[in-house]
C-alpha cells in the first residue's frame, strides 16, 4: 500500500460526496483531523459555490 495522505483522502472524499461521518479514521488521531480539515476545506467551498449559484 502506498503513503497515504489524510488531507488529501478527505478532499477526495468530499468531491465523492462522502459524508464527514465517514472519516475512517480514529477520533482523536492525527489523520482523523487531517481528514475532517481536508474534507471540510472541499465541503465549505462547495456549499460556498452553490450558494453563490455557481
Amino acid at each position: 500500500m502506498t503513503d497515504c495522505d489524510p488531507f488529501a483522502e478527505g478532499e477526495r472524499a468530499a468531491r465523492e460526496n462522502i459524508p464527514a461521518e465517514a472519516n475512517p479514521y480514529r477520533d482523536g488521531s492525527d489523520e482523523h483531523a487531517l481528514w475532517a480539515a481536508g474534507h471540510e476545506k472541499i465541503a465549505s467551498a462547495t456549499e460556498t459555490r452553490e450558494s453563490e449559484g455557481s
